[in-house]
């Protein structure tokens, strides 16, 4: 049954419905690179103490003696230590645009937004990793938020003016090192995309962008005389919406989405547009899933 998104979304995202299916459905797309955090479920590249074995080498003076293989030590003389892979929890932050922009089309882009960050935060914590959230409003410096601020997510205004770019070039929005970075937005401000994915790529482990789009962004019909009026700064233009004028609004909306595909390629990051109205369901099913930010259990 598709979900309803006519109004503004004000229930308990961090048990709603839909993101509790997909909970219990998908598992975290794993980053290829370590994270940074605590004893958890994701694989590094360093040694230490998880339960898959990566190699040998040599007994040196300090080493744990439970790591001593004494079997090897028998038949070789040999005193050799067995090293394990590292396991790590992900340090995750997840980055959530709460601008004006995305309450247009009834709200249907800040609920998604919403449920996507409710279940990216949760799969983290279900690997032992303390999630972070930042939301991107009014607020300045942008709000910071745990897990279960996200059961008060009817309190989280959208009525930010100011651009993800904008606060990046203000330093009013930095990372952690070694975090694996969740951008979730519409990305409908101006940005050039390389330097916008070179600020938010500087020292991740991971990064994966998720534009958030209303079908009719992707798709608008034409329409008669109508004033078109931006949500964050009150400009408008009177204007018939033509199919030429759809035609050339589509190819700017192409050029952005492949010039983020491209950046998001050159900074060795994730990007995937999806469409509010498919409902997270099958947003989950099909799109996550083939751009790996999600992998079924």
């Amino acid at each position: 049954m598709p979900e309803s998104t006519a109004d503004q979304y004000d229930g308990d995202v961090l048990h709603d419905p839909y993101v509790q299916q997909a909970l219990a459905r998908y598992q975290l797309g794993l980053p290829r690179l370590p994270t940074a955090g605590r004893s958890g479920e994701l694989l590094g590249r360093g040694t230490g103490s998880s339960l898959e074995f990566q190699e040998y080498r040599e007994y040196l003076p300090g080493d744990d003696l439970r790591h001593v293989d004494w079997n090897a030590y028998a038949r070789t003389d040999a005193l050799m230590v067995r090293l394990f892979r590292e396991e790590i929890s992900p340090r995750t932050e997840i980055v959530m645009d709460a601008s004006l922009s995305m309450t247009t089309q009834n709200h249907v882009k800040e609920k998604v937004s919403l449920q996507l960050t409710s279940l990216f935060a949760q799969l983290t914590s279900r690997l032992g990793g303390q999630p972070s959230i930042r939301v991107l409003n009014s607020a300045h410096p942008p709000l910071k938020l745990d897990l279960n601020s996200l059961s008060r997510s009817s309190n989280i205004s959208f009525d930010g003016t100011q651009s993800l770019s904008e606060l990046l070039a203000e330093n009013a929005l930095t990372f952690k090192p070694q975090s694996v970075r969740i951008i979730i937005s519409d990305f409908l401000f101006p940005h050039d995309p390389d330097q916008l994915l070179k600020r938010l790529s500087a020292r991740a482990s991971s990064l994966w962008l998720i534009q958030v789009l209303a079908d009719w962004e992707r798709n608008p019909q034409p329409m008669s005389g109508r004033r078109l009026i931006d949500v964050e700064n009150n400009h408008h233009a009177d204007m018939v919406i033509s199919a030429q004028a759809i035609a050339t609004y589509k190819q700017r909306l192409n050029h952005l989405r492949e010039s983020l595909t491209v950046a998001c390629r050159r900074a060795h990051a994730s990007f995937v547009q999806l469409t509010a109205e498919k409902g997270l369901e099958s947003l989950c099913r099909d799109e996550l899933v083939e751009a790996e930010m999600l992998r079924v259990n």
